[in-house]
């Protein structure tokens, strides 16, 4: 039989009684409370035999801590589809009695003011975070054990975590994606278990359930910090600031398991202390070592994955003075696989995932002292050590988008970052202990130690909300600010029985507008600029501002002005009363440069061979900033579908293989008769290739030596990877008269580029609306011929004729990960203004 031994096989499990079933994972760890419940007995089925729903983890938690004085359980926030994110602590009764008074005394580590030095008198701070991928199971299953062992065992090892560590079990850190997932697995779950890979068990659905409700990955989330798992997460963190945290994941079903360390960081300087990927790591792995080798586990470690992004559950915590530990298991995809080894069952993922996690617990408690004098010694050194750049603070002005600015300030006071107020311009100094997270938001790079990233090489976050900063050799200082209340400064607008007018500038403005639209109000925008006097006196007007004529609608004034009014307070987006349409200077309100706007009617193409995290970005962009509806178009309803229901059709990357050459000319007809498609990144590489436009690709120069010399095969990896685009930021020149350019004041626009998707500049004169700069390198990895070749010729964002309608086509993506509030502006212009371009001839 082609069987490691170290497999277990789950049909067996099934077959033998449950206390036995229950000592394949737990066999040591006793004697137990008989008066607390098993996973197994309170689920009625042995632990690996079904994929429990989070509403049963939760309810175990729960029952837990009401049956025993070693557990408490919190809830510290909601998910997007309202299941609750919930903690449970557990420690000895007199540890959880006084928590509030050992937090205090915990918490004086992290301030840089304080100098406790009685390292070993506190308990550890263990924080165990579990499945932050839906379908990467078996580290929740681990959870319900791991919670089991601490609150029911008497053995005297755990007695001893229990007396020296306070252990906060996160059991589902995106418990949406794990119920999507768990439902799929017992859906298809057979009896006996089907072990072909090719079964539908192993197979989940579109888009799987490995993100969040609208499809993101929460394990990029925690320092852009966008959604509520995250933001949920990160108020907790900062509230506790745990020593030791754990971030446990799946990956190939024919792979082993990893534990750190990890691949080197690509970071050329890396703003983490060298002792905690180094010393910190390789002592923690000792005790992987010992744990797994124990149970016959396979593993490896130090060639895989890197933590040089710092949003990962793996990585971020390592920012605030703690010792992150990622671990992957080997998924079984189901509940029992064939691999290149033999079967591997949903029950041996979970146990390894369990002994890694009780390994962790021994690790922390063994060397508490070490790890509360590195964690002391990591946020002293963050106030006391000049940064790298010479900086002491960097500096940026609000500027005339109030809202924009709001999120961005929101977000440094999330990862409780000091901000300060001089007037108009804000500070943020770098001597503070939260030195290397104003690093991570402002500082850039271009030199790496590495060329080949586990993810994104290119983070600072000011360039993702288009917020010109600079450094500052001296600390300007100011007035701290602990909330965003205040900066958008909101006047109230009065009425007015001519007209009212909206700056499009605001990053709300969009949200504003389809609030007016869908409430029957007439919209214009103004095509040109110009200055008028409003109830505010003489203001400047640029492209895009919206005009609300009060006579042309078909209300009163005063319900025009009950709309107006509402859409001002809903979205905090400045509005202006006017009198008169003559304008001091520029366009008067009458002019034909002013158009009538079009409500967006939006459907998104979704389904098989589409890029779930870009249409969720898509999604969630419309849904929670502007709150209007776009159908979600499934790939195989498509042929049918009526699509003049719609006037835009947005399409991310995807392979579109479904659309055969019936149905490009039905979308090319479609187009033609005046509508807008949208196309970001590998769409519009489709949309070339299948000739729906008339554009090119860049291509590459022919080397003049076309001669293959040889190099180790070994290095095969590392050289192609090099030649990826994983993550940079670029400059475009964008031109501000453009439809797409409305709203912005600077023709210099970074933007985000993770894919390998180059547009040649359109051959309209008019119609190349982003073009990367001369010297466009702002931040991230690329290689020197990627950079020459590919990037300088080409350009970012072009919109091409199609008969009576267009093609606006992205090379980059807009709305990455929800937090590129600097370019969505860009597709909401497309979606807003799109009815209103049109290519004039050369």
């Amino acid at each position: 039989m082609r069987k490691l031994i170290a497999l277990f096989t789950f049909s067996f499990l099934l077959l033998i009684p449950a206390a036995q079933a229950q000592d394949y994972f737990l066999a040591g760890q006793g004697p137990f409370n008989p008066n607390i419940p098993s996973p197994e007995e309170y689920l009625e089925y042995p632990i690996g035999s079904q994929h429990t729903r989070h509403d049963m983890i939760v309810s175990y938690l729960k029952m837990l801590a009401q049956v025993s004085d070693r557990a408490t359980i919190t809830t510290y926030g909601k998910t997007h589809e309202g299941r609750k994110l919930v903690m449970l602590t557990v420690s000895t009764p007199q540890n959880l009695q006084n928590l509030e008074s050992i937090k205090a005394e915990h918490l004086k580590y992290v301030d840089p003011k304080q100098s406790p030095s009685n390292y070993d008198a506190l308990p550890v701070f263990i924080q165990l975070g579990y499945n932050v991928h839906g379908n990467e199971p078996s580290s929740s299953e681990a959870a319900l054990l791991t919670a089991y062992t601490l609150v029911a065992s008497n053995n005297p090892e755990v007695l001893n975590y229990l007396e020296n560590g306070i252990i906060m079990i996160d059991p589902t850190i995106n418990p949406d994606g794990r119920d999507r997932h768990t439902q799929w697995a017992n859906q298809y779950k057979a009896t006996p278990f089907v072990s072909d890979p090719m079964d539908a068990e192993h197979w989940e659905a579109w888009p799987r359930g490995r993100t969040n409700h609208y499809w993101f990955d929460l394990n990029r989330d925690w320092l852009l910090g966008i959604n509520p798992e995250s933001r949920g997460k990160l108020n907790w963190y900062h509230q506790w600031y745990p020593n030791v945290v754990t971030d446990f994941h799946e990956m190939g079903t024919n792979s082993t398991y990893f534990f750190e360390p990890m691949k080197p960081i690509g970071s050329l300087d890396p703003i983490m202390p060298k002792e905690n990927y180094e010393d910190l790591n390789e002592l923690f792995a000792t005790y992987y070592e010992d744990a797994l080798n124990g149970i016959g586990s396979f593993y490896f470690t130090k060639e895989a994955f890197d933590g040089t992004y710092p949003g990962y559950g793996s990585s971020y915590p390592d920012l605030q003075g703690a010792l992150a530990l990622l671990f992957e298991q080997a998924s079984s995809r189901g509940h029992v696989q064939e691999t290149a080894f033999g079967e591997i069952t949903f029950g041996f993922t979970i146990r390894n995932q369990y002994t890694s996690s009780m390994a962790t617990v021994q690790a922390a408690v063994e060397n508490k002292a070490t790890l509360r004098k590195y964690q002391q010694d990591f946020f002293k050194s963050a106030v006391n050590e000049k940064a790298p750049t010479g900086y002491a603070a960097y500096t940026f002005v609000k500027g005339t988008d109030g809202n924009r600015m709001k999120a961005f300030i929101d977000k440094l006071l999330l990862h409780e970052i000091e901000v300060y107020k001089n007037g108009d311009q804000y500070s943020v100094p770098l001597a503070q202990p939260q030195r290397r997270m104003v690093q991570s938001f402002f500082e850039t790079y271009k030199s790496y130690r590495d060329s080949v990233f586990y993810d994104a090489s290119a983070w600072s976050v000011a360039n993702f909300y288009n917020v010109p900063y600079k450094g500052q050799t001296r600390n300007p200082g100011g007035t701290a600010v602990s909330s965003t209340d205040g900066i958008t400064n909101l006047k109230n607008v009065p009425q007015s029985s001519y007209a009212y007018l909206m700056d499009w500038n605001d990053y709300n403005a969009p949200a504003a507008l389809y609030h007016l639209q869908s409430k029957g109000v007439v919209v214009n925008a103004a095509f040109k600029p110009f200055s008028i006097v409003t109830h505010q006196g003489k203001q400047d007007f640029d492209y895009g501002t919206v005009m609300i004529p009060v006579s042309k609608q078909n209300m009163s004034a005063a319900e025009v002005y009950a709309i107006v009014k509402e859409a001002e307070q809903s979205f905090e987006v400045p509005l202006y009363a006017v009198n008169t349409g003559y304008s001091a200077k520029g366009i008067d309100l009458g002019s034909r440069n002013f158009r009538a706007l079009e409500q967006p009617k939006a459907a998104l193409l979704i389904g098989n061979g589409v890029n779930s995290y870009e249409a969720g970005e898509v999604w969630h962009l419309l849904d929670t900033r502007v709150h209007m509806p776009i159908t979600k178009l499934q790939m195989r309803t498509f042929s049918f579908a009526d699509l003049d229901r719609y006037n835009t059709l947005v399409m991310v990357s995807g392979s579109y293989r479904e659309l055969d050459s019936t149905q490009i000319e039905r979308l090319k007809s479609w187009v033609g008769q005046g509508n807008t498609l949208i196309t970001i990144a590998n769409a519009s590489r489709w949309a070339v290739s299948r000739k729906l436009v008339n554009e090119k690709l860049t291509q590459s120069k022919d080397k003049k030596d076309s001669t293959v010399g040889r190099k180790p095969y070994v290095d095969a990896g590392e050289n192609i990877g090099r030649e990826r685009v994983g993550g940079v930021i670029l400059e475009t020149d964008l031109d501000l008269t453009h439809p797409l350019g409305f709203g912005y004041t600077s023709r210099r626009l970074p933007v985000y580029k993770n894919n390998m998707v180059f547009l040649q500049p359109s051959g309209s004169a008019y119609s190349t609306v982003a073009k990367y700069t001369a010297n466009p390198h702002i931040d991230g990895f690329i290689s020197p011929d990627n950079l020459e070749q590919m990037i300088k010729p080409s350009a970012s964002l072009i919109v091409s004729p199609l008969g009576g309608g267009r093609v606006v086509m992205f090379a980059d993506n807009p709305n990455f990960r929800g937090s590129w509030y600097g370019t969505n502006r860009l597709f909401l212009n497309a979606l807003f203004l799109g009815s209103e371009i049109s290519v004039p001839r050369d």
